[in-house]
């Protein structure tokens, strides 16, 4: 079966990021196919680069970029939602004349037509957070 994640909370203010995490891991294992994890409003923090987790805690953010390249996972991070929050990658921080770019590497920012685009494409969307 082939599914795709929305994920719209931050790493650290709830258990959804994590538990998507876990899924992801999950459905890998089983032999299902990942489209594309879409992180969307408070979500789009499991792409920033800057995230410092303590060192008893989860780095979700280098566990999913981790994933990503065992797998060749699509992680989209919503671009209008990171623009909010001040994620960004190279091309806009210089495109909006900021000083720095924080967007992880493995991650990819793109509009909502992606995650459109994985609801049409995947069997199951399932949505972590809210």
């Amino acid at each position: 079966m082939k599914f795709a994640l929305a994920v719209h909370s931050a790493p650290h203010t709830s258990q959804s990021a994590a538990s998507a995490l876990r899924f992801a891991r999950a459905l890998l294992a089983q032999g299902h196919e990942l489209y594309r994890v879409f992180f969307y409003c408070d979500g789009v923090h499991n792409g920033s680069v800057l995230a410092a987790p303590p060192q008893d805690e989860a780095d979700l953010v280098g566990e999913w970029q981790a994933l990503q390249q065992a797998h060749g996972l699509d992680l989209v991070v919503c671009i209008a939602a990171a623009q909010r929050r001040g994620v960004l990658s190279e091309s806009e921080a210089g495109r909006l004349e900021k000083s720095a770019a924080n967007l992880a590497p493995g991650f990819e920012l793109a509009g909502l037509g992606q995650l459109a685009d994985a609801i049409a494409n995947a069997d199951r969307l399932v949505t972590f957070g809210g």
